[in-house]
């Protein structure tokens, strides 16, 4: 254990309300603020833009991401 963390799902719940890389298949890449998630991993991220080799490529602001 470290830092409290023992599974993925308290990595994400200790990232709530931080901003947080989510990198899709395809190589597509959304960073936001994590609002919320599942057991399924879906996410809701605030703020969110779509990136593309480390540029912004769209804003697209409130989110869901299904995991």
């Amino acid at each position: 254990m470290v830092n409290g963390i023992e599974r993925p799902l308290d990595l994400l719940n200790a990232s709530r309300g931080k901003e947080v890389i989510v990198q899709l298949k395809g190589d597509k890449q959304y960073v936001g603020t994590l609002l919320a998630f599942d057991v399924h991993i879906n996410v809701v991220l605030d703020n969110a833009k779509e990136m593309q080799d480390g540029e912004i490529k769209k804003n697209i602001g409130l989110t869901f991401l299904r995991g």
